[in-house]
């Protein structure tokens, strides 16, 4: 177990070195001085050729990525953000407890609405429950994310007015939220569990306990369930880091003042940085 983790945070490395490399690439091709928009368009040329020199910009592509790997990787310093010039990670932790509030929530609707609906399109095969289920979980799965966070603000918050559109003023802020991360991956997690469960259903221990009088609560729950539960999880676990990664969206929307909406910041400041260590994050 121990060679398998160690060999799994060794594959990571390059990974990472791959991240920071396309991250770095981008942010450098995108339009824009962060001289400027540091020092505002009215300053000096002599000012921003002052400040680019201390923060290394006049320096080749090349140079400017291999130093930034050998202090991240090496030293754990992931340098200071161009807009506020203190440590990235200040603004970062600040922000975190809300991208992974965000994360759990959404998860946590994903599984406890993926799981029974599952189980249920796939006990009711070829029902008219069964097929309303695999077209609804097939037209989420592939909704845009910031198509569905406007249309759920457009009803719940405009129309009905039962929820904030946005900003943290109370637990209500977090509904939205978690439902436009939740319910795709919860129809992820349906798709899965009603596959793995009509594998399982199909089985000769199936048929077996059901022969010998088994009640069918008890052979879907006790049984099957249990057999069909491992690619469901490792399904819900993945799409944990999904979530959180794919907030970004969310929280510029409904203005939540997390991970995401500090990566948007960050790259309309060109605050390069902030962007590679929130991504790498």
């Amino acid at each position: 177990m121990a060679k398998y983790v160690l060999k799994r945070l060794l594959v990571l490395i390059p990974i990472l070195l791959g991240v920071a490399l396309i991250i770095f690439t981008i942010m450098d091709l995108t339009p824009g001085d962060p001289a400027v928009r540091i020092l505002g368009p009215e300053s000096s040329i002599e000012a921003r050729e002052q400040l680019r020199e201390e923060l290394g910009l006049n320096q080749p592509f090349w140079v400017r990525f291999f130093d930034y790997v050998k202090n991240a990787f090496l030293h754990l310093d992931f340098g200071n953000s161009y807009r506020t010039g203190k440590p990235v990670f200040d603004d970062i932790f600040k922000r975190l407890p809300v991208s992974i509030k965000v994360a759990f929530l959404g998860m946590l609707l994903a599984t406890l609405m993926g799981l029974p609906l599952g189980v249920f399109s796939a006990v009711k095969q070829y029902s008219p429950a069964d097929g309303f289920l695999r077209v609804a979980s097939t037209v989420l799965v592939a909704m845009p994310t910031f198509w569905l966070a406007m249309l759920l603000i457009l009803v719940f918050a405009l129309y009905l007015g039962w929820l904030p559109a946005g900003e943290v003023s109370s637990w209500k802020s977090y509904i939205l939220p978690t439902i436009t991360v939740g319910v795709p991956y919860g129809s992820k997690v349906l798709r899965m569990t009603r596959s793995t469960m009509l594998e399982e259903i199909r089985q000769d221990y199936v048929r077996t306990a059901r022969s010998k009088g088994v009640p069918e609560k008890k052979v879907i729950y006790g049984h099957a369930l249990k057999n069909a539960l491992l690619p469901v999880i490792t399904t819900i676990g993945s799409a944990f880091g999904a979530i959180l990664g794919g907030s970004v969206i969310a929280e510029s929307v409904f203005n939540l003042s997390g991970l995401g909406s500090l990566i948007v910041l960050s790259i309309k400041a060109k605050d390069t940085p902030s962007v590679l260590a929130s991504v790498l994050l």
